[in-house]
C-alpha cells in the first residue's frame, strides 16, 4: 500500500516568464521505503530539468516534498511519474522532465525517465541537457 507526499508545492512567479530558459534541479539524497519492506530504503538522485512559464518552483517546498517520501512505500517507477505529475500540475511548464538514478538493490540499477511536453511547446527536448558538475559552487571557473 502507498501512502501519499501530502507535502504542499509552492511556487514563485517567473518574472522572466517570456524568455525560454531551463532549469535544472538535482536532489542526490532522494530516499523512499520499498513496497512491502518498510526496513528496505531506496536511495536515489532524483533530476528535474524544465523551461518554465509564468512559475518557478520554491525550492524550500521542493526540499519538504522530496524529504516526506522517507516514509511512503512506492514503487522507482511510481515515484518518478508522480514527482512529474506533481511537478506539472502546479507549475504548468513548457516542458519537463525528472530522472530518478536509482541505486543499486540485488546487483540491479533502475533508472527512470519520464516527461512531459505542452502541446504549445515547439522545443527540441534532446536541446534541453545541463551539464552536471560535481560540486558547481566549487569548481574553478577561470
Amino acid at each position: 500500500m502507498t501512502n501519499m507526499n501530502t507535502t504542499e508545492l509552492e511556487t514563485i512567479e517567473n518574472k522572466y516568464a517570456e524568455k525560454e530558459f531551463k532549469v535544472k534541479i538535482i536532489c542526490p539524497e532522494f530516499t523512499c521505503l520499498c513496497p512491502g519492506k518498510r526496513d528496505q530504503p531506496d536511495f536515489a538522485t532524483i533530476t528535474i530539468t524544465y523551461i518554465p512559464r509564468d512559475l518557478l518552483i520554491e525550492l524550500k517546498s521542493l526540499k519538504y516534498y522530496i524529504v516526506d517520501y522517507r516514509n511512503i512505500e512506492i514503487f522507482h517507477e511510481e515515484a518518478t511519474n508522480k514527482i512529474l505529475n506533481d511537478l506539472v500540475k502546479v507549475l504548468k511548464p513548457r516542458y519537463m522532465k525528472v530522472r530518478g538514478d536509482w541505486n543499486i538493490r540485488g546487483g540491479i540499477t533502475t533508472i527512470v525517465e519520464t516527461e512531459y511536453m505542452a502541446e504549445d511547446w515547439k522545443g527540441d527536448p534532446s536541446e534541453i541537457e545541463i551539464e552536471n558538475f560535481e560540486n558547481t559552487a566549487s569548481k574553478d571557473k577561470t
